[in-house]
């Protein structure tokens, strides 16, 4: 019997994570609403960025009064939709 299987995660470079980390971190300071393109989510994540937790690489983002944590490598895009 073959198992399901799962799509992964695309992988990035490091390049490619420095940039979006740098992102997230401007997104964090500047305090403006930005759209998240979240891998598993099909629907955009918007909200502000309120913590960057570097211990549990999550990005924890405010939408709607509620806060939402998301793991790093799972945001694939960040933008001011």
């Amino acid at each position: 019997m073959a198992k399901a299987s799962i799509p992964k995660r695309p992988t990035r470079d490091e390049f490619e994570l420095e940039e979006l980390g740098a992102q997230l971190i401007e997104a964090n300071d500047d305090g403006d609403e930005r759209a998240l393109t979240v891998w598993g989510i099909p629907e955009k994540v918007r909200g502000r960025i309120t913590v960057l937790d570097s211990r549990t690489r999550l990005v924890h983002v405010e939408e709607s009064g509620a806060t939402r944590k998301i793991p790093f490598l799972d945001i694939m895009k960040v933008s001011y939709e």
